[in-house]
């Protein structure tokens, strides 16, 4: 299980091959990259998000969310890499993987991270834009897609 947070871009292509060094019995790999948008919910164009962290704090809601996806999936192996800091347009925010004997616990898997990390992690994120900047909260859409992992199956 590899966690951190990443102050430089990340290289997804680097993850992932870091990722696949050494796996044996996985049948499958599954990855997902989030990149910055050059654009807000609004329609404004973002200059680059800001994603303020508490070191600690972020760092053990990151772990906690891999612990219980290793967990509930049975992944051999798994990486969660989340910037912090300026990100710009177009940059990845997040790189997630998992690797499991059948596809469908690692499709599974990536999507339970995404959806938790999305609504959980601990991050404080705010866009700025030519007219200012603006704190960004998960929407409706994000804590509904949450939802579908219920918390009586959800390990913490």
């Amino acid at each position: 299980m590899s966690v951190r947070l990443a102050d430089e871009p990340i290289s997804a292509e680097r993850e992932l091959a870091e990722h696949t060094a050494g796996l044996g019995e996985e049948g499958a790999v599954v990855s997902f990259v989030g990149v910055a948008r050059a654009r807000s919910a609004k329609g404004e164009a973002v200059e680059r998000l800001i994603l303020e962290h508490h070191p600690r704090l972020t760092q053990i809601s990151l772990d906690g969310i891999a612990a219980a996806a290793r967990e509930r999936f049975g992944l051999s192996s798994l990486r969660i890499v989340h910037r912090r800091g300026a990100v710009a347009p177009g940059e990845t925010i997040v790189f997630a993987a998992a690797a499991a004997v059948h596809r469908r616990a690692a499709f599974d898997a990536v999507d339970y991270m995404m959806d938790r990390l999305k609504t959980d992690a601990v991050f404080w994120k705010r866009e700025e834009t030519p007219g200012g900047s603006r704190w960004v909260e998960p929407r409706d859409e994000d804590h509904s897609a949450r939802a579908r992992w219920s918390e009586a199956q959800c390990p913490e």
